[in-house]
């Protein structure tokens, strides 16, 4: 496997490297040693898989606050997405610090999101599936999102975004989840 830090350092993508013969080709897409020596989680105990049907459809910005924070590590199981991460951390140098990753089929490269950061993505095909390893399980009292059309974050989706849950749409702006403490 290879491993490549975004921009934002904690951020890896992390690309599977085939071996092709005349059947096909295996390629590890996961390996607990490989990911330990680098410092990266390797305790999975929940894997989540979705489908979007249409293309446009928006998912997200989620992700889960203490005690239970969340690593991701996605991949595109089907079809085309672009992959938004969002860092959520107040005390990080990268804080309010966005980047976009293209996942699918057909680079099978996956994204390693650590806790902290915003996870949403765009589905730039009909019937996209996406797969997730997830550090934690879901504890829906600790769920938080922001609003994937922010136009503080001004996030260049692709296309017109379309199909965003009830949920999604009623998340809250940048402005209201970052604002200073008072006190």
């Amino acid at each position: 496997m290879i491993f490549t830090p975004s921009t934002i350092p904690e951020v890896m993508i992390v690309e599977p490297e085939p071996h092709h013969d005349a059947r096909g080709f295996l390629a590890r897409t996961y390996c607990e040693g490989e990911f330990a020596c680098r410092g990266l989680n390797t305790r999975w105990p929940q894997q989540n898989h979705t489908l979007t049907k249409g293309r446009g459809s928006v998912r997200g910005l989620h992700w889960q606050a203490d005690p239970a924070s969340e690593i991701k590590l996605v991949r595109c199981l089907a079809g085309c997405a672009l992959d938004v991460v969002v860092d959520v951390r107040p005390d990080s140098p990268t804080f309010g610090t966005w980047e976009l990753h293209e996942l699918s089929a057909a680079s099978r490269r996956a994204i390693y999101i650590p806790a902290g950061f915003a996870h949403g993505f765009q589905c730039l095909t009909d019937e996209c599936e996406l797969f997730y390893l997830m550090s934690e399980r879901h504890a829906p009292a600790l769920a938080r999102g922001l609003n994937a059309s922010d136009p503080t974050l001004a996030i260049p989706w692709p296309l017109p975004v379309v199909n965003r849950s009830e949920r999604d749409v009623n998340l809250p702006l940048w402005s209201d989840f970052a604002k200073p403490a008072v006190g």
